[in-house]
Order: structure tokens, then sequence, then C-alpha cells
């Protein structure tokens, strides 16, 4: 079980970060152009909306429903966002199927953690929790390699199509483990849903792929030919897929008492926090940094996430079944976990964008492949210390193991605001990278331990969810902060340098002195944030140190 949920956790984060690569070519092929970033925007952010705003409601389902449900139907949906996505001909289907995928991949992580705390008892989650970290950050690594394999051989859109076929694979194998008794109890079978959403599953697929020799046919195209001009989804076989899905998502909502579960999550209070989270990630994934750390309408949808999360507040306590139970997360070192996770999300994102950016702007100009090369030797570090991380804390307490990887990854970008043009070359870039990495993984497996360690069984799926939100605001309010802070350097720095008109009055478009100046502000710039991201990485250490010690009992000594 834990060998599937694994794999569907490397699926998923291999795919959160194969856009990196791939966003021009799905602008292209959805009728954005180019020089229109802005409109692709959504792209980005719909999957980070769905990856976070759900979380917590995930979380909670695990609890109420058993993990392994749960992940069936995340990676259920995450082929479902997969199939819109592969098959979108423009940018609305296209955001839709990337918020879709976002859902299923992010609830992947939190039901996996939940797993392996049901799985094995406390002393024994160290290996187990290591092997997730360790899968989580080897897609980091994964994705943009195997992003840029398939784009070198096929269009982007067969990096979903695989994606596809992955999860329905994974999902199959997960389908034969789900036991009987982790699903609520069932007034026996019933065949007219299960035809009803095998039909809408068929329809949903003909009308996404349409096959062109199918489509162009006077006969066989009546069933794709829409209602409404220019719009497939108001052709017959949409409509089959709404009838026919209507129906079976009805009956099974009468079956599985969706009204009553509805309640046991706290619907109202669901809605309320991610709704809260929502507006915290539109505040900083629509920033530009080159204007600000937030979006233009921060100060709106500041206001509303913390209107929302104090009507999530009022709510938790009027409420009979509340999302997060209370005294839940009353422990130290579980807020602590919390706490500790958003400092670790800063720290890792400025790493994963600016190596690289300082690796183009010094040994690989022209070459995005070699940047993502040197960053890799950061990533190839991270699961190798995740998994180390995991068999420590079975020798040592989690504090002291996540307290020291912090640490060492402090050290490492410490090290980096020391980096020239031709670091990279030599061993002075390589030791800091491998460092930093190590250390970021050492802190996977002992953050989670304790945040399981200090909560009871019937909330650790709630419980990993809110820590996994922690790490990705960690990591949204970390990138807009710190890259503004980096930019305002920045232009600090060219404003002394002057123009190539009055450097190289003679030869303007060619002026190494204003190169060489210009290069030296870039990396004045990154020297910032990566001194920012050590002191991040300080503070997360020092929290860890602080905050994850197991309460001594009352009796001992």
């Amino acid at each position: 079980m834990l060998a599937i949920a694994s794999f569907a956790v490397l699926l998923a984060a291999a795919d959160t970060y194969v856009v990196v690569l791939a966003l021009p070519q799905m602008m292209l092929g959805t009728g954005v152009g180019i020089d229109e970033l802005q409109r692709a925007t959504p792209i980005v952010t719909a999957f980070l909306l769905g990856y976070v705003a759900t979380l917590p409601l995930i979380g909670r389902l695990a609890d109420l429903r058993g993990v392994r449900p749960v992940l069936l139907g995340c990676l259920l949906l995450f082929a479902a966002g997969c199939l819109l996505t592969a098959s979108a001909t423009s940018l609305g289907p296209l955001v839709v199927g990337r918020a879709v995928q976002g859902i299923g991949g992010g609830g992947l992580v939190p039901a996996t953690l939940a797993l392996v705390a049901a799985t094995w008892p406390a002393e024994l989650r160290g290996t187990p929790l290591g092997v997730v970290g360790a899968v989580q950050e080897a897609g980091a690594a994964l994705g943009p390699l195997a992003g840029a394999a398939v784009l070198a051989v096929a269009d982007w859109r067969w990096i979903f199509w695989l994606n596809l076929f992955g999860a329905v694979l994974l999902a199959a194998g997960l389908a034969r483990l789900v036991r009987h008794d982790e699903v609520p109890a069932q007034p026996g079978s019933d065949r007219v849903s299960t035809v009803a959403g095998v039909v809408a599953a068929v329809a949903v697929g003909l009308l996404t792929i349409a096959p062109a020799r199918w489509v162009d046919d006077v006969r066989l195209g009546l069933p794709w030919t829409p209602l409404v001009a220019n719009s497939r989804w108001t052709s017959a076989l949409a409509v089959v897929a709404a009838l026919a899905g209507g129906l079976a998502l009805g009956r099974w909502a009468l079956r599985a008492r969706l009204r009553q579960l509805l309640d046991e999550v706290d619907g109202i209070g669901s809605a309320l926090l991610a709704a809260a989270l929502a507006a915290l990630v539109i505040t900083f994934a629509t920033a530009d940094p080159q204007l600000s750390a937030v979006s233009t309408a921060a100060p709106v949808l500041l206001a509303a996430a913390v209107a929302l999360l104090v009507a999530f507040g009022w709510r938790q306590r009027q409420a009979r079944h509340p999302l997060v139970p209370r005294s839940a997360l009353r422990a130290r070192p579980a807020w602590g976990a919390l706490l500790t996770n958003l400092p670790i999300g800063a720290a890792l994102v400025a790493a994963l964008v600016d190596i690289p950016f300082f690796a183009r702007s010094t040994t690989q100009p022209d070459s995005q492949l070699g940047a993502a090369l040197v960053l890799l030797r950061l990533l190839v570090a991270v699961p190798l210390g995740a998994l180390a991380g995991g068999w420590l804390i079975r020798r040592s307490p989690a504090w002291q193991v996540a307290a020291g990887g912090m640490a060492a990854a402090a050290i490492g970008l410490a090290a980096m605001t020391r980096w020239d043009a031709g670091t990279l070359t030599g061993a002075g870039g390589t030791v800091p990278l491998v460092l930093t990495g190590l250390g970021f993984g050492l802190a996977i497996a002992p953050v989670n331990a304790a945040l399981l360690a200090a909560t009871e069984p019937a909330v650790h799926g709630i419980a990993s969810a809110l820590v996994v939100v922690c790490r990705m605001v960690g990591m949204l309010a970390g990138l807009s902060a710190l890259t503004a802070l980096g930019l305002r350097i920045f232009y600090r720095e060219q404003a002394r340098i002057g123009s190539p008109f009055s450097l190289c009055p003679q030869t303007p478009t060619d002026c190494p002195v204003y190169a060489e100046a210009t290069q030296a502000a870039l990396i004045s710039e990154l020297h910032v944030i990566f001194a920012a991201a050590a002191g991040c990485a300080a503070v997360a250490a020092v929290l860890a140190a602080a905050l994850l010690r197991a309460p001594r009992s009352r009796h001992a000594g």
C-alpha cells in the first residue's frame, strides 16, 4: 500500500514542476501568445488554488472515511485533471484541468502521511516517513527532467497523457487493496450508478479526445456536433455525460449520506477556510515582484482572508463537528510543526528558484538545461537527506534532527552569498548545494514525525494537511517577499552603473563594462536573496529546537 501511495505522491510532485518547462507550449496550444504571459497566470494559480485550498477538507475526509478511499479518490481526481488538461484546446478547460489536478495531487500527501501513522507505531515511523518525504522531493528533480525528455520528442500534451496513464494504473492497483470496512456502509450494490458512471466517463473521454476520423465523418460526427456554435460542450455527447454523471452522483450522494458527511466535516467551516487560503494564494501567486511582494489587490485580498479566518475560528467554536477538532493541535510539537514549516517553505523556494537564476546569470547564460543541472546537485541531495532523516529519528529526538538539518541548510545558503561568476564550476559551488539539499531533506521526516506523535490518530489526516498548507504558504510568501527584496537591491545597484552610452559612447550596443556591471548587480541581488533564505532556514532551526521537543511527563524524574 505504501509503495502505491508513494508512487502516486511522486507522480503528482513531478507534475507540479513539469509546467515550468511546458508552459510556453501550453500557452501556444490553447491560443495564448507568448507575449500574453499575464493571461497564462491562471494556469499556475489554478493548480496552487486546488492544491492548497482543499487540503484541510481532504485531510479531514481521510480521518472520517479512511485513508485508502481518499487516496483512491485523489488519484481519480488527478487522472480526471490530466484528461482535461491534455485535451484542452482553449485556456478555460486548461485552467479547470490544472485546478482539478491540484486538488487530486495535493490530497495525496496528507493522506499518505496519515497512512504511515495508521500503519506504523510512533517509534517505527521514521523510515516510512523518510520514504514519503524522499519521493515527494524526488518529484522536484524528476519533473523538469521528465518534461524536458517528453518535449524533446513529442507535444506537451503527452506529458499529461502519460500522467493520466500512470494515475489510472495506480488507481487500479489501489482499488484492489481498499478494504470494505474503510468505506461507509452501503445498502447493497448499486448497478444503476455504476453503469451511469461508466457511461459518463466514456462520454467525457470521447468528448475530450475527439478522434478526428470520427468527428469529421458526416454520420459518426453527429454526437460531437455542438448545439451552440464553437462549443463542443453543448453537443449530444456532453448532454449524455451531464445526465449520466448527474444520475451517478445523485445516487452516490444518497447512498453515501452526503448531508451527514457534510455535517461531519463541517461544510461551512471547510468553505470558509478554503476561501481564506484561496485569498492568500492569489495575494502572493499573482504578485509582480518588480512592483511589490504582493498583488495589487492585496489590501482587499488580505482583509478578506483575515475576515474569513476570523469567521472560520468562530465557526470552529460553534460547530458540532468542527473541521479541526478542538484540542487537536493543542500540544506544542503539533502547532510547532506547523509554525516551523513556514520558514522552511520560504527558504526552500528561494533555493529552487534562484539557484538556476544564478547559473543562467553566470556560467549557463544560454542553457535552461544547464541551469537545471546545477540545481539538480541540490535536488538529488534532498531525497537522500529525507531518507537519512527518517533513519536518524529512530535513534535521536526529532527536534535535534530537524534543527540540525535546517542549520546545515542555513550554512549552505550562507555560503552561496560568497559565490562569484566562476564558483559553480568548482567544489565551491557543489559543496553548498549538496549541504543545503541534505539539510532540507533531513528536516522533512522529523517535522512530520513530531506532528503525528503529538496528535491523536483520529486527526492525523487534518493535521498532516495543515502542515503541508503551512509549507506551501511559506513558499508562496517567501517567493514574493525575497524576490521583491532582491529586485530592490538590483535596481539600486543598476542605478549606479550608468548607461552604455556614457560608458561606451563609441560602441553602446557592445559594451563589456556595462555587461560586467549588470552581471555584478544581478549577483548582488542573488546574494541578498540567499542571505535572507539562510536567515529563514536559521529561524526554522531555532523553531524546531524550541517547539518540536516532546513535553516531559509530569511524573518524569
